[in-house]
């Protein structure tokens, strides 16, 4: 990746570990009302218990998400931390967008666990035809298991904008395919308790299977959908097997898949990279799509940024039963992908700075004038357009 060519780390980062003070005060003082520390307790803390890293001692000892073991250590670790904090966090998420994980850390193997097989990836260890799947068998199954004392639990998905890229039967059936592999990978045994048929004709014997009593615990099993989005895709039909190519909307650039599953991804510059300009009518058009094919369930978006070059100069109603908004993220971070190399912060970080001194950028002061209720100037801000594509439901139960 672009940042481990550059040798970058996250050792220090923000310092937002030794910063978090000064940060909270910044927080209150641009209007946001919800964050993942317990210094903004009275607002209704939100805390993901799984993100992308499992200890190596359970990926030594039995292969981590791959063997049906990790049930039982996820499930004493969530109610651990329940009976621990339960009284203080009002929302949890269990395991972060564990359908992009499971592609970038066991197909491609560019992530953690770092588990692959040729030609998809070449790693040390793993298997890009089966693993992808068994993972996420096991990540559905620790999800339903994980009992509850306090507050809410729900699952956060990774979850791009997908149109035909033309209005041909092949493209539509693609974008139907596209939706599948990845959201309705897992929202549709969340909300009708079975896989897609679309996946289970496809990956055949390679889809593992739910037990009645598996399926049943597996249904209904969150109180909430976390929504992750950055980037928007046409959908090109490919009809030699299983390949779809997807064009990035903003930069006219095709990208075909390799991976052995084929849910929806990108591939990144190795000298610099890659940027993720956001489209908000295909964010609405994700709601909607939610909203339509899986019973409009109650909704945060808990991811939602625009990647830019590091400056400090950065300048839906749709019926959809959204409760709040994060927007990714309140500062300039290291991130998992593309290190320092991306911008995300609503406030930017001056790394030269041996304090790290925090600025808040344009954008910032905007959106804080928006919280706050006051009047705002829209001059130079992109307007929501409406999606000239509908979307294909599908209804995958």
């Amino acid at each position: 990746m672009w940042w481990k060519a550059h040798g970058a780390t996250g050792d220090v980062a923000c310092a937002g570990y030794h910063k978090y003070k000064e940060d909270v005060q910044l927080m209150v003082d641009i209007g946001l009302d919800a964050y993942k520390i317990f210094h903004l307790i009275e607002s209704n803390p939100h805390v993901t218990l799984h993100n992308y890293d499992l200890p190596q001692a359970l990926e030594d000892k039995y292969g981590g998400w791959v063997s049906r073991k990790i049930v039982r250590d996820i499930t004493e670790y969530a109610e651990v931390c329940f009976r621990e904090f339960g009284d203080r966090v009002s929302f949890w998420t269990t395991i972060n967008e564990p359908n992009a994980f499971v592609y970038e850390g066991y197909d491609l193997g560019f992530l953690p666990p770092q588990r692959c097989s040729p030609p998809y990836g070449y790693c040390s260890r793993g298997n890009s035809s089966s693993e992808p799947y068994i993972a996420a068998h096991s990540i559905l199954l620790a999800r339903a298991s994980a009992d509850k004392q306090y507050g809410l639990i729900g699952h956060s998905i990774n979850m791009p904008g997908f149109v035909p890229l033309t209005d041909t039967k092949e493209d539509a059936i693609a974008t139907q395919r596209a939706y599948a592999f990845n959201y309705g990978w897992f929202l549709n045994l969340l909300v009708f308790g079975d896989y897609p048929n679309i996946m289970k004709q496809n990956a055949e014997a390679r889809m593992p299977v739910f037990t009645d009593h598996e399926s049943k615990l597996v249904k209904g099993s969150f109180d909430f959908i976390g929504v992750i989005h950055y980037i928007s895709m046409d959908v090109k039909d490919i009809s030699n097997g299983l390949k779809m190519v997807y064009r990035d909307v903003f930069m006219d650039a095709e990208i075909e898949l390799t991976g052995q599953y084929t849910p929806p991804s990108v591939s990144f510059s190795s000298n610099k990279p890659l940027l993720f300009p956001i489209m908000p009518w295909c964010l609405q058009a994700v709601l909607e799509y939610v909203k339509q094919d899986f019973g409009n369930p109650p909704i945060y978006i808990y991811e939602n940024g625009l990647s830019l070059c590091p400056s400090h100069t950065l300048t839906l109603e749709n019926g959809s039963n959204t409760r709040g908004y994060f927007t990714w993220a309140f500062l300039d971070i290291f991130e998992l992908i593309g290190g320092y190399g991306y911008s995300y912060g609503i406030n930017y970080v001056d790394l030269d700075d041996p304090d790290l001194k925090r600025y808040p950028k344009l954008y910032a002061k905007w959106y804080s004038k928006f919280l706050k209720g006051r009047s705002i100037n829209l001059d130079g801000v992109i307007g929501l357009e409406k999606n000239p594509l509908s979307l294909a439901h599908s209804h995958f139960q």
